[in-house]
């Protein structure tokens, strides 16, 4: 299956207030495995951004000025996302960006993107994992012991990286991801940007079998014993041997 682990940067919320998309980060996956593949850019919105939002993303209206505008990546964004199972944290929120987007440009078949590819929500996923803690994803990333000290501030590609990490850890496996703030340099303006995406483990060696020799099996048969005259019946361990 092809993934995309997409995150975007916005104005402000919400997107009913006419607020827009700044900054698209996407990383690919192909069978759970990063392929280096990724898609990145900043936009012009052609409107203020909050104040609250710059603290947030560190991302000016100085910035963004000489941009791109979205109709101008449309479709290349497009054909990058198109008919991939996107990954995406509190989903409602992007999709509800990125759908407004093509609204905006009058691609009216595009102004769902549910309808051209398949959407898996990691908050809801952690929320049901555990439910009652605190699930954004610098907690979860605490949680799996997922590296994100170089995020300072939120980024679209950044956090992209750090959520496909996340993921992977979160369904079973872990691809370690380079990020910000480990030999990576800053823009022009001194943000700092996220690192070339690049796997760092090896692959798997092959998993070494270590058998218990003469000793440790009689050690473990009297403590097998042991547990049997204690409990007054045989240990789980002797019955699922026998």
């Amino acid at each position: 299956m092809r993934s995309i682990v997409l995150d975007t940067e916005t104005t402000g919320m919400p997107v009913t207030d006419g607020h827009r998309i700044i900054e698209i980060g996407c990383v690919e996956l192909m069978g759970r495995r990063l392929t280096g593949r990724h898609f990145h850019v900043y936009l012009q919105p052609d409107r203020e951004i909050d104040e609250g939002a710059i603290a947030v993303h560190g991302i000016t209206n100085d910035f963004v000025q000489d941009k791109p505008r979205f109709k101008e990546v449309a479709e290349e964004f497009f054909e990058f996302i198109k008919g991939a199972q996107l990954i995406i944290h509190n989903a409602a929120f992007d999709v509800g960006f990125i759908n407004n987007e093509f609204a905006l440009i009058k691609q009216q078949d595009r102004a769902d993107i549910s309808e051209h590819c398949s959407i898996l929500d990691t908050l809801l996923m952690a929320r049901e994992r555990h439910p009652g803690q605190r699930n954004s994803l610098d907690a979860l990333c605490k949680r799996y012991g997922v590296d994100n000290s170089g995020r300072d501030l939120h980024g679209a590609l950044l956090d992209a990286e750090i959520l496909a990490d996340v993921y992977l850890t979160m369904t079973g496996g872990q691809t370690n991801l380079s990020l910000a703030g480990d030999g990576s340099e800053g823009d022009s303006n001194g943000r700092q940007q996220p690192s070339a995406i690049r796997r760092l483990s090896a692959e798997r060696q092959p998993t070494v079998v270590v058998r218990a020799n003469q000793a440790e099996l009689e050690a473990h048969a009297g403590r097998l014993a042991a547990i049997e005259k204690a409990a007054g019946s045989p240990a789980l361990w002797a019955t699922l041997e026998s």
